[in-house]
């Protein structure tokens, strides 16, 4: 993941349009007519090989008879000419180009390699970073810089609108002119060959002039660096996508029940909520959602407040709400008086409050007051139908400075045209979000709830281990090593069985026979009644086959059945080798439930978790959900209600409820298992028994990859590396030296806060008082696949452990060169903790396999010169020659 030159595309101060051109109508001519007209302050330079004057303006024949090198090259020229123009403009100097030429990605004719992959050859040595290709182009209004053959402008705003569709990017600008809605940056992003949406959400992350994303999404190429960047842009700001293709063209092919029920949508969906993301539908939905977002008050529940003047909208909203899954305020009975005192005696005495339609504008005020103060209102809805006894304008001039002083979420809906007109332009002057309907007020609302929801679960971290379990993992991966060596795709049923023992999930007693004598024989041994199921690595789903038989009661039976079931399954699948039987014990739990509990990997986002209700029509059922691992117990949690099972688990004529803390502990060794075993990519466990006792698995199904095959896709969320976890003493003090987490905020602004005007301008090359939130977050949210950050606390009660000390390396996406920075509190300096954070670094760069570690410091700081030499740096001139650069090899 990097940022690395981004800002020559974002913020460049010259440009270069490479294919420029007078004719009317041709891309070149577009481009450089929409450079001219922006209003961009800075040089544009047309570049033509065959004219000297274009639309009667100097051009320049190549790039290097430019006057200087650009900051950034637009190119329009054909396919064939791309990867020697990226190579002339990465020798010149410029650093970004946006690749407007379509028809890069196809085989040439010689048989080597695709353009693009050659554009992108040429501009690695220099980072050049490339937006495209087969893009619109890239807009920044407060540049005045319309980089795009867009047919027309957009005005300045704080959203950024990031698209990889051309023809919607068009009706896009064209449509939000007529909303007024004005952007930050407005980009196309094409082909995504090189910047991609976890690069532009990185940058966009930080960006202290937008206040919100909106995505359009139609795939992902890299899940876990865009998994990396959502999380940190999601953190700043709100995110919004919308994404096409929610409604797959047809079932997935899949040997797997889990494979084939969590399809692409459902994993995509899970992975926006993870990411602290929000999903919406529309385009219509993308920017109410922006405007919710963007500009109200920070949440505080999930409790709405209807206030009107019209039953019939109060009910109107009241439904969609309910409809949509959220929740109406109860009003207590304080609030209750405090309504009666200012408000008629007919009035609805409930939620929606119905203040009556001649309401005059004192009414409103009133009743707004109380219940903006009411502690069990977390927003308030206010709708207004427009009336002959006062005017909506008399109404917004009373209430509008309420909704502004509110410190709990209002959204308005003035219902009408002209008459309501003015008062919805006063809410959008201040600030407050106003619909023209009460379902899209409603709509909006349970955006805020569903992203509130999101946000929770972006700030939930999962260990790849817990402290209180041990999996035998010598035995896991004991059991999938020999299959694995043979070829075998799946694990067999026992063997598949004893793995999930290896994880402390119960299984069923189950033995093998290896014929139909033998399985009479191991019958009565278990006891009877059993269940004998067919044993083949060719036969995943035995039903299907007629290879399974329940309820035996005696040796007999079970003789017949195994005779009846080789006799089926040799006729059904000929192709099959049938290695025997498995014989199991008949599970005697009355009112237990069948669910499933599985594995798959996603092409994109790796490894995700299905739970659902199970047996053998499991396909059919619609009450499943997904997640992406690792999970902690309250992600598990939240797994089990999306998943819709609740009603399902709960008691119910007697019977008694689930044991749902034995599913959350089941899911939790599942996702352990997950991320231990990186040949792991499929698993069903159909069906796993729940009820009042705990839970246990009848059957199970386990798919690993091949020896030599590529490997699985990384998980989309790297693990918190507890593994890093330390305690250690310096100097007779206690230390706990760990990676940094998102809990750690607090600390490290108070870190910051207590440094000294010196510390701090050595850490960062320049006077700061304080740091602001957002870095501070970015800080502290890392992904530590790509970037690491230990930090040492001094120990005490958790909420008072106080950082002395961080040290923390960027990697780039080659892993041939990590950028680290280091700082410790002005009473620890001195006192060997700066060289001891250092070594942990170097020693966590070197087993990732890192090639070389580099930084800059200030020639004034002599501590850290010491520090570096002493640790074998070799020191040079920093490239802008007012610091010194430190580098480390490291293989």
């Amino acid at each position: 993941m990097t940022v690395r030159n981004l800002e020559f595309l974002f913020r460049p101060a010259s440009v270069a349009l490479i294919g420029a051109s007078g004719r009317l109508g041709s891309v070149g001519a577009v481009v450089l007519a929409n450079l001219r007209a922006g209003g961009f302050k800075g040089p544009i330079w047309p570049v033509n090989h065959r004219h000297a004057l274009v639309n009667g303006e100097p051009a320049w024949p190549d790039v290097a008879s430019l006057p200087q090198a650009p900051d950034l090259a637009v190119i329009c020229t054909p396919p064939h000419s791309v990867p020697g123009l990226i190579a002339d403009l990465g020798r010149r100097g410029t650093r970004a180009a946006i690749v407007l030429t379509a028809g890069l990605s196809a085989s040439t004719a010689d048989g080597s390699s695709p353009l693009v992959q050659q554009a992108l050859d040429a501009a690695r040595p220099h980072l050049l970073r490339v937006l495209g290709p087969n893009c619109l182009g890239l807009l920044v209004p407060a540049l005045g810089l319309n980089a795009s053959f867009a047919p027309g402008g957009a005005r300045p705003g704080p959203l950024a609108f990031v698209t990889q569709s051309g023809a919607l990017a068009t009706a896009m600008l064209d449509w939000a002119g007529g909303q007024n809605i004005g952007f930050s940056h407005f980009v196309s992003m094409g082909d995504c060959a090189d910047v991609d949406f976890g690069d532009v959400l990185d940058y966009l992350g930080s960006d202290s002039g937008t206040r919100a994303i909106l995505l359009y999404i139609e795939s992902v190429q890299s899940g876990r660096k865009f998994m990396s960047a959502a999380r940190a842009a999601a953190r700043n700001k709100p995110v919004i996508v919308v994404k096409a293709g929610r409604m797959p063209a047809g079932a997935r092919a899949a040997a797997s029940h889990t494979g084939a029920i969590a399809g692409s949508d459902s994993i995509f969906d899970a992975a926006i909520r993870r990411a602290g993301m929000l999903r919406v539908d529309t385009l219509e939905a993308l920017f109410d959602a922006a405007k919710t977002l963007a500009y109200a008050r920070p949440q505080r529940g999930e409790r709405l407040a209807i206030l009107t003047n019209g039953g019939g909208a109060g009910v109107l909203a009241a439904d969609s709400l309910a409809m949509a899954g959220g929740t109406l305020a109860d009003l207590c009975p304080a609030t209750r008086a405090s309504l009666d005192a200012c408000l008629p005696a007919t009035w609805s005495q409930g939620n929606p409050v119905d203040i009556i339609g001649d309401a005059p504008a004192e009414r409103y005020a009133a009743a707004l007051g109380v219940l903006l103060q009411a502690p069990e209102v977390d927003a308030v809805l206010f709708i207004h139908a427009p009336t002959a006894v006062v005017s909506a304008n008399d109404i917004a001039a009373l209430c509008v400075p309420l909704f502004i002083k509110a410190d709990k979420p209002v959204l308005t809906c003035w219902l009408g045209g002209p008459a309501v007109a003015a008062a919805r332009r006063a809410c959008a002057a201040a600030g407050i979000s106003t619909f023209p309907s009460p379902e899209r007020a409603t709509a909006a609302w349970m955006q805020r709830v569903l992203h509130a929801r999101n946000q929770e679960a972006l700030q939930q971290i999962a260990p790849a281990a817990s402290a209180d379990f041990r999996p035998d993992l010598a035995a896991a991966r004991h059991l999938m090593a020999p299959a694995r060596e043979q070829g075998q795709a799946w694990l067999d049923e026992m063997r598949a069985k004893r793995l999930l023992q290896a994880y402390g999930i119960p299984v069923v007693q189950t033995r093998t026979a290896v014929d139909a004598d033998e399985a009479a024989a191991v019958a009565g041994d278990i006891g009877f009644p059993v269940a004998l199921k067919i044993l083949s690595p060719q036969v995943l789903h035995k039903s299907d086959v007629g290879g399974v038989a329940l309820g035996l009661d005696s040796a007999e039976a079970v003789r017949s059945a195994a005779h009846a079931m080789l006799q089926r399954v040799r006729q059904m699948r000929p192709d099959a080798s049938l290695q025997g039987f498995t014989v199991q014990a008949m599970a005697q739990r009355d009112g237990a439930r069948e669910l499933i509990l599985g594995v798959t990997t996603d092409p994109v986002f790796g490894p995700v978790i299905l739970l659902g209700a199970g047996g053998t029509d499991v396909e059919l059922h619609r009450d499943h959900a997904v997640g992406l691992p690792p999970l902690n117990a309250r992600l598990a949690a939240d797994l089990i209600d999306r998943s819709g099972l609740a009603p399902f688990l709960a008691g119910h004529r007697g019977r008694p409820a689930a044991d749902r803390g034995a599913l959350i502990d089941t899911l939790l060794k599942l996702s352990r298992m997950v991320c231990d075993l990186a040949p792991l990519v499929e698993l069903d466990i159909n069906p796993l028994l729940i009820d009042a006792s705990g839970v246990m698995a009848l059957d199970a199904r386990v798919r690993m990859l091949p020896p030599g095959a590529d490997p699985r896709t990384p998980l989309a969320i790297l693990p918190y590396p507890v593994q890093l976890e330390e305690s250690l003493e310096l100097g007779g003090q206690a230390l706990e030296l760990r990676p940094i987490r998102p809990d750690d905020g607090e600390r490290l602004r108070a870190f910051y806060a207590a440094a000294t005007p010196a510390d701090m301008r050595l850490r960062f090359f320049m006077s700061r008082r304080e740091v602001p939130l957002a870095e501070v977050a970015r800080f502290t949210q890392i992904d530590y696949d790509r970037e690491m950050a230990l930090v040492a606390l001094l120990p005490g009660a958790l909420d008072a452990r106080r950082l002395v000390g961080q040290v923390r390396a960027v990697c780039d996406p080659d892993n041939q060169q990590a950028e680290f920075a280091i700082q410790i509190a002005t009473d620890w300096q001195g006192r060997g903790l700066g060289r001891l954070l250092l070594g942990r670094m170097v020693d966590w760069l070197r087993s990732r396999g890192t090639a070389e570690m580099v930084g800059e410091c200030l020639p004034e700081n002599r501590g850290m010169l010491e520090l570096a030499r002493k640790a074998g740096f070799e020191t040079g001139q920093g490239a802008d020659g007012g610091t010194v650069r430190l580098r480390l090899p490291l293989r």
